[in-house]
């Protein structure tokens, strides 16, 4: 069964046309780890040299990655955003690194990234600047960007839309999808054009931006807050109409990073946070600190059967397909096999809730069974019907999240 449904998940990803992106790539939702939301653009070496955007700081998380357990989970991308390159580029028009702090180039570290089983990751910007005010990636210069990225063995490209009209946003984001496939290289490519656009047609056509990106931001940036959070939550489930269909394999909705680790989330919020990116089938780049991590946040981001519903070869995004007057949302994401995930969440924020329903009041298919697994705490319930009432426990501002497949 897996295997004709992988085919057929194939058949479907090779049926898109393919205008300039035929590149094979990110297939299931790319996982790893992203500087900006934790470190943003500290280049502050001299006053802090363990936290700014340097090449110390990437040669160390890909240790983490490497060590931790991280890799063999599927987070394999470590990624540098904003501040890395010097402030002009090269006689000959290249971009380079900031000679001080990454005094051994980009090559260096991708190589170091690679020798690790690993991928490396780069910032750029399709306009004047980037958004912290280094050389971008005008017009001119894409295909010399491209070439270069692909000459230091970069595999995934984020390339922003600061200091850029949307004309040249227009023309330049297709045409990078044409200059890193013409590198022969292959490289993951994520866009932030969508976003630059309000997210929304008429001004974003998700059918286009399909054929040109692997993953593309479409809203704000992600803060430390649980606010953050919800907003984010609250545009991509207002919007699901327009933005679950448009996602899958090769083309990902990107609802920016998870923030499990930091500051602003709680245990529960961390905990609520993984389980509806993951039901978004949402790319999983990490933006903390992994060589501080706590025990509690290292196990939500390392849970397997989390990431194989994240990873789920279909790669359908769920939808939200409840919305209680008691502040109760559930959502629904199909798998392969016939399986389910759903996750139930609580946005009250006075005590554990009490959420009775049936499988049959979540639009199930009449007269099946069901075994479910608590994807947090590892319970299983066996023989679930779809007619029977059940009721799950929800914490404030929590998640109980199943796993379902049919037995019968």
């Amino acid at each position: 069964v897996v295997l004709s449904e992988l085919a057929l998940a194939l058949a479907l990803t090779l049926a898109l046309p393919s205008v300039a992106l035929d590149n094979g790539l990110a297939l299931t939702p790319p996982m790893g780890w992203l500087a900006w939301e934790r470190f943003r653009c500290n280049v502050d070496c001299q006053q802090d040299p363990h936290n700014c955007i340097s090449e110390k700081l990437f040669f160390e998380m890909a240790d983490r990655l490497a060590e931790d357990g991280w890799r063999e989970l599927g987070y394999e991308y470590i990624n540098i955003d904003d501040c890395w390159s010097a402030k002009h580029r090269d006689a000959a028009g290249r971009l380079l690194s900031d000679p001080e702090r990454f005094p051994s180039g980009i090559k260096a570290l991708a190589d170091y990234v690679h020798a690790r089983g690993l991928k490396l990751g780069i910032y750029g910007d399709l306009g004047t600047l980037t958004c912290g005010g280094y050389p971008g990636t005008t017009l001119d210069h894409v295909k010399l960007d491209a070439q270069t990225f692909a000459e230091w063995g970069v595999d995934m490209l984020k390339l922003d839309g600061c200091y850029s009209s949307a004309e040249e946003q227009a023309e330049g984001y297709p045409e990078m999808a044409r200059a890193l496939n013409a590198t022969g290289h292959p490289i993951v490519y994520s866009c932030s054009w969508p976003a630059y656009q309000g997210g929304l047609p008429p001004k974003v056509n998700y059918t286009i931006l399909a054929e040109i990106c692997n993953l593309w931001r479409n809203y704000d940036d992600i803060q430390d807050s649980w606010d953050s959070v919800l907003s984010i939550l609250d545009w991509f489930f207002a919007n699901q109409d327009v933005l679950q269909p448009v996602a899958g394999p090769g083309h990902w909705n990107d609802p920016d990073m998870l923030i499990i680790g930091n500051f602003g989330l709680s245990y529960e919020q961390s905990r609520s946070q993984m389980a509806l990116w993951t039901v978004m089938a949402a790319p999983l780049l990490m933006s903390t600190d992994l060589r501080t991590i706590s025990p509690s946040a290292k196990e939500i981001l390392q849970n397997r059967l989390m990431i194989r519903i994240n990873q789920d070869p279909l790669g359908i995004q769920g939808r939200r397909i409840v919305k209680e007057k008691s502040h109760i949302e559930v959502f629904l994401r199909p798998l392969s096999q016939a399986a389910s995930a759903l996750v139930f969440f609580s946005r009250r924020t006075d005590m554990p809730f009490f959420y009775t329903t049936s499988l049959a009041k979540l639009q199930f298919p009449k007269d099946a069974m069901y075994e479910v697994q608590d994807v947090y705490s590892g319970k299983i319930i066996s023989g679930l019907k779809t007619g029977d009432n059940f009721t799950v426990v929800i914490n404030p501002s929590g998640v109980v999240m199943w796993y379902l497949y049919p037995t019968a």
